[in-house]
């Protein structure tokens, strides 16, 4: 957080809610681009409410992210 002025936006790639102060720190100076979270299921509930609408699922983006062998 010390080169907080050295960036635009963040991400955040965790589903830990250990997390929650970063990321609502981060929302309130509008420093924060998006919540990256590996699943819906296991992402912590402190996680999506400090995030709000910035928390994105990753198995939500699975149609986009699989190799597919052609």
């Amino acid at each position: 957080m010390i080169d907080i002025n050295s960036y635009d936006k963040a991400v955040i790639v965790t589903s830990d809610g250990d997390f929650h102060c970063l990321v609502e720190y981060l929302y309130k100076l509008n420093k924060l681009h998006l919540v990256l979270s590996p699943s819906n299921e296991r992402c912590s509930v402190l996680l999506r409410k400090a995030g709000r609408e910035k928390v994105v699922y990753m198995d939500n983006l699975r149609n986009k992210l699989e190799y597919r062998n052609r």
